[in-house]
């Protein structure tokens, strides 16, 4: 796969992953936990055929046998998965994005904790940042109690994609695989976080409410918002660098607060805007200065050679 080619795949990913929230707003009667089940309900059967096509038969078998970072992975997907939907019917869309896009720089001191990896001043300078930010919304909404539950369910979603995504890094890199043995399969992680998810909010949904209508939208919310740009970005892992990956991800908070504000005419919060313009001026001039680094110390080992 090209880089280039790799590039629009993560854009088309982040464009899919942004339609939930102003799709959920045109649900009729279902809400809470029921959008939820439906939606990894869904996710887990369009997996589960996608899956069977690219993997055939061996694939549940394959599930059995898998190792300790599928599963886990499965389980930081199925966190996500459910946090998501959760806070998006608690508090604005505005507010759950903002509080993903940290996600990157959770990752980045997660990587510094579990992978030894080497932090530089401007990052730990973006996470101050961006947690004043953050820490602006959650003011904003400690007024008002179920949108402050709103955000603080929604924080659980970049803390569970920052675990996932070490995980990801570290196995992409070849690091705890088998020693004699194929590589980790971490494409099933994602069917097995959706069936967690269903599973686990299934008793919570009772009774269940969804109209026709409502079933519509939720599937395709399950295959189309969640299932297929899932399964693009644990792909992509291999391909594109983890600072390119976190400032692509960031349109979709560029790309979900427009169509809420477009299609459900959720106008965002001043406060919100002005968090979420810190934690993005964080995250963008912290990958940013990384990408001139890389470049100028590529400049210097190419200089070097001749």
């Amino acid at each position: 796969m090209s880089h280039r080619r790799a590039v629009a795949l993560m854009v088309l990913a982040t464009l899919l992953w942004s339609i939930a929230g102003v799709v959920a707003r045109q649900l009729d009667n279902a809400a809470s936990f029921e959008i939820t089940f439906w939606r990894s309900l869904f996710a887990a059967l369009a997996l589960s055929v996608a899956l069977t096509l690219m993997r055939g038969p061996g694939l549940w078998r394959g599930l059995a046998k898998a190792r300790w970072p599928v599963w886990f992975s499965g389980l930081c997907w199925s966190v996500m998965a459910t946090a998501f939907m959760l806070a998006i019917s608690l508090t604005t869309v505005a507010n759950v994005l903002i509080s993903m896009a940290i996600a990157p720089l959770i990752t980045a001191l997660f990587a510094r904790i579990f992978l030894q990896h080497r932090l530089p001043a401007r990052t730990w300078a973006a996470i101050g940042v961006a947690g004043v930010g953050i820490a602006g919304m959650f003011w904003k909404d400690a007024g008002t109690g179920l949108s402050l539950t709103g955000s603080i369910v929604a924080m659980a979603v970049p803390l569970a994609a920052a675990l996932n995504f070490t995980m990801l890094q570290h196995v992409g890199h070849g690091q705890g695989e088998p020693a004699n043995g194929p590589r980790h399969d971490m494409l099933p992680a994602v069917l097995i976080g959706t069936i967690l998810s269903a599973a686990f909010t299934l008793p919570l949904a009772y009774p269940l409410q969804a109209s026709a209508h409502d079933l519509q939208l939720l599937a395709l919310l399950g295959s189309v918002q969640l299932a297929l740009p899932c399964l693009m970005v644990v792909r992509l892992s291999r391909q594109l660098a983890a600072p390119e990956i976190a400032l692509l991800g960031l349109l979709e908070v560029l790309f979900g607060i427009s169509w809420a504000w477009l299609g459900a005419g959720e106008t965002p919060h001043a406060s919100t805007l002005i968090g979420g313009a810190l934690v993005l001026a964080a995250l963008i001039t912290n990958e940013a200065l990384a990408l001139l680094g890389r470049g100028a110390q590529r400049a210097r080992n190419g200089h070097a050679r001749e």
